[in-house]
């Protein structure tokens, strides 16, 4: 139970079905589908549409989308909803260029938008409504405007010289070439046109004719590699799951391409060194969370990447013997300074999670990498493009190398708690890079130290910038802050928050649904 004197909110309890997401009008469009008949996957389908315009910055049909799926049977599914790189995409010509690293904006950083063809899949298989009518409130949003919240807004202002520069992006993302300001309305209406395009005749519309045909055009008359046929061999897959096992429960993530696999490795680390039976804010526990992550990213960073080009197996990298390995290089009383890591991609993500009154649950993401993606819009149909490509290397060699139709290493990445083999918890934490971070130390939140949802998504984060320097929020306290600078870390307050999150909780002793969302971002989660 939370102090009530100390400002705050408390988790949500609801019965008959739940949604948590980084925005209140996604929030409620998602409630609105289910009270209307609609089923999880439903409302989270409406959730992330309603989401691509009123966070257009974190996401949008032009990028990318990854769905865990809990049904009632206690099925558990997984969609890997990325696009590829194009056809012609070759790293031997970027580094000709003189490029050592793909841009991270531009058009070689855009890869084929995976998003739109996931959300059909996982609707055709599971969906209960008409397609067409999960993009209602997207549309009206985008036709006849929205109040900009105060995340959006702060962090759209961030971008406005990097829009400038692009006709699509200052044409229908600048208002006067500034940065659409707190409180005022924001309307696309040519984002509406073609979501009530895809709406009406489905994916096809986006990945062939007019659409797909403006977007190739558009990447190619800036010198990118994107063709029609492109887009139109996108598929999104189905995919098996990888797990791990952490006090008592089975953590679910997607398998690589994504970086799931980097917060399992992480979690048996962190089960390894007993960071769960710490003081949630002692700096023993951040010193030894860092101290895993660091390790995790160290292996994500030189081995995961698209399935074909790995050279190891998620198995091998989660078994017991290869987890001992890496504990070795743990020093409960001092950082490892022999750990070196690259620099830390930034992205910005919608996370969203729905449990429907069957106990349906879907956690799901959508992104477009960047603030605004490749910082590209197309100019008549309103579509911003993910810079996603900018997640390849260009080293000769890597598994992660870019290469044509070759999807690359993803840092979005959903995640659901099993208990006696039933969905108990469906979660996930935005935010790059420290997305895994953000899944192991909620995790252990609820996990270890009893947390509610919202308490474990409220609790003070630590996390690593580009330079290797830990970001502290405000919540990390001086003294924790010294014991840290003690055992060899350098510390300084965090610019800006890392990532945001969802968690619902099934409780199904007592026959409800428990959530929270984060603070971090205009995030609101409620039930009915």
């Amino acid at each position: 139970m939370r102090r009530f004197d100390v400002p705050g909110r408390s988790p949500v309890y609801a019965e008959n079905g739940m949604a948590a997401t980084s925005h209140p009008l996604a929030t409620a469009a998602a409630i609105a589908v289910l009270k209307e008949g609609g089923n999880a996957v439903d409302a989270a389908i409406a959730a992330s549409a309603t989401l691509t315009v009123v966070e257009p910055h974190m996401t949008g049909i032009g990028g990318d989308c990854f769905v865990i799926l809990a049904e009632p049977d206690g099925s558990i599914h997984g969609l890997n909803g990325s696009g590829r790189a194009p056809a012609g995409a070759d790293a031997a010509r970027l580094r000709d260029l003189g490029y050592s690293a793909v841009p991270e904006s531009g058009p070689h950083s855009v890869t084929v938008p995976g998003a739109i063809n996931a959300w059909e899949t996982l609707h055709a298989r599971f969906g209960k409504l008409a397609f067409e009518q999960l993009f209602a409130d997207a549309i009206g949003y985008a036709e006849n405007g929205y109040a900009v919240h105060p995340r959006v807004a702060s962090d759209w202002a961030g971008v406005v010289e990097e829009l400038a520069t692009d006709e699509g992006a200052a044409r229908h993302y600048l208002v006067d070439g500034k940065a659409p300001a707190l409180g005022t309305r924001h309307k696309v209406p040519a984002l509406a046109a073609t979501l009530r395009k895809i709406a009406t005749q489905g994916a096809k519309a986006f990945y062939e004719g007019e659409i797909a045909a403006e977007i190739a055009a558009t990447i190619r008359a800036k010198g990118g590699f994107m063709t029609e046929g492109d887009l139109a061999a996108t598929s999104a897959d189905w995919v098996e799951l990888i797990s791990t096992r952490y006090n008592g429960y089975d953590i679910l993530e997607i398998p690589p391409n994504g970086q799931g696999i980097t917060a399992l490795i992480l979690l048996n680390l962190m089960a390894k060194v007993g960071t769960g039976k710490l003081a949630p804010d002692s700096a023993e526990r951040y010193h030894l969370e860092i101290e895993a992550a660091r390790l995790a990213y160290s292996v994500r960073d030189h081995l995961v990447a698209d399935p074909k080009s790995m050279t190891v197996t998620p198995a091998q990298l989660l078994s017991d013997a290869y987890t001992a390995a890496l504990a070795e290089g743990i020093d409960p009383a001092r950082r490892n300074a022999k750990i070196v890591l690259p620099k830390t991609p930034a992205s910005d993500t919608v996370y969203l999670t729905v449990v429907d009154r069957d106990r349906r649950a879907v956690s799901f993401i959508n992104s477009v990498y960047d603030s605004f993606g490749s910082k590209i819009v197309t100019q008549k149909s309103g579509i911003a493009l993910q810079n996603r490509g900018a997640c390849f290397s260009l080293e000769e060699g890597h598994p992660n190398e870019l290469g044509p139709r070759k999807r690359p290493m993803h840092t979005i990445i959903p995640a659901m708690a099993l208990k006696n083999g039933k969905a108990a918890v469906s979660f996930g934490v935005m935010g790059g890079a420290y997305q895994p971070m953000g899944h192991a130390h909620v995790f252990s939140n609820l996990a270890d130290h009893g947390m509610d949802p919202q308490e474990a998504l409220d609790h003070a984060r630590l996390f690593w910038g580009e330079d290797g320097v830990l970001d502290a929020e405000a919540g990390i306290s001086v003294d924790v802050r010294e014991t840290l600078t003690d055992k060899g870390h350098t510390l300084r307050d965090a610019a800006k928050p890392h990532g945001g999150g969802q968690v619902i909780v099934i409780d199904d002793k007592n026959g409800f649904l428990i959530g929270g969302s984060d603070p971090r971002k205009d995030g609101l989660a409620l039930g009915w």
